[in-house]
């Protein structure tokens, strides 16, 4: 079916792997569909309950933001055409699940070396740094995050038990400067996605006294 030319480019969200010294793209992944709903909380650092009421306005720092989202991943379409799509008809949706999967696991390779160094006796072994991970939602937002929470849902399978159609549920924490400190890529695009919210702040009407 031919897509008029007046339809808008639907974009689509989804999370940006980093290498955290280079930069260079590790994977991109996109969500298949986007979600209806996204939740936002921002708690807020003031400087906590004090007597003293100079503090009481103070702020010690941006607040930390969490956001959650639920995903559907299905590859009923995909099997429709199955000589088009021979990932989908041998395993289902295993692989774009591992993809998610795989941001909060350490690379077996770090497992085996960090297996190999205690076997050999070193004492102190550093706790293995993970991609930054970015999460996308239109050009006005694109954090760097932690994924803090991962639950999925399979909702059908193939005659292989493969799944098919699977709900994921993401809970991220936006990382600050205070996570990541001011000289890193994550905290630099940070700052830049704290300066957006003040100018699109400033674009808005207010109201007079």
């Amino acid at each position: 079916m031919t897509t008029s030319p007046t339809t808008p480019r639907l974009l689509k969200g989804g999370l940006i792997l980093l290498d955290p010294e280079t930069s260079a793209v590790q994977r991109v992944i996109t969500l298949q569909y986007n979600p209806d709903t996204l939740s936002r909380t921002l708690q807020v650092q003031g400087v906590g309950e004090t007597q003293d009421r100079s503090q009481a306005m103070r702020l010690k720092g941006p607040p930390v933001e969490t956001i959650k989202l639920d995903a559907e991943i299905d590859a009923s379409d995909q099997l429709e055409f199955p000589d088009e799509n021979p990932d989908a008809v041998e395993m289902g949706i295993f692989p774009q699940l591992a993809a998610i999967e795989t941001i909060i696991y350490p690379s077996s390779d770090h497992l085996l070396e960090n297996r190999r160094l205690a076997n050999s006796g070193t004492l102190e072994i550093i706790p293995m740094q993970a991609p930054l991970c970015l999460f996308v939602w239109s050009k006005n937002r694109t954090v760097p995050v932690r994924i803090t929470d991962f639950s999925v849902t399979e909702e059908a399978f193939d005659t292989s038990l493969n799944p098919i159609r699977a709900k994921v549920s993401l809970g991220m924490r936006v990382l600050s400067v205070d996570d990541l400190g001011f000289d890193s890529k994550g905290g630099s695009m940070y700052i830049a996605y704290h300066q957006l919210k003040e100018r699109l702040a400033a674009r808005s009407k207010g109201g007079s006294p």
